[in-house]
């Protein structure tokens, strides 16, 4: 294989994974915590979108399970978000075992 077909070569994957990852900007996630008294919805940006929380859970005089609750919905919506990047990159690699820094 000469330089010119390894130049081509890495150029076309370099576009797959620039449009895989347009692709997976777009993808929105939905976690939740304390059996779904909070929600929230992550894309593949990693950009929190939305927080749902039920009214049941508001409670003035326990701020901190509430904070909790959030940290935990918003913790999961990021893991679930950056796996489904991981997810389409590998698809791309091959399985090759390759990490993008980042993802």
């Amino acid at each position: 294989m000469n330089m010119q077909n390894l130049m081509r070569q890495a150029q076309k994957m370099q576009k797959k994974m620039e449009e895989a990852q347009a692709e997976a900007a777009t993808q929105v996630v939905e976690a939740s915590a304390g059996g779904g008294m909070v929600t929230v919805k992550v894309n593949g940006k990693q950009e929190l979108l939305d927080i749902v929380i039920e009214k049941e859970v508001v409670d003035s005089d326990d701020v901190e399970m509430l904070q909790d609750l959030i940290k935990a919905a918003v913790n999961e919506g990021m893991k679930k978000s950056s796996a489904a990047l991981q997810e389409k990159m590998g698809e791309l690699t091959g399985g090759l075992g390759l990490k993008f820094p980042g993802m």
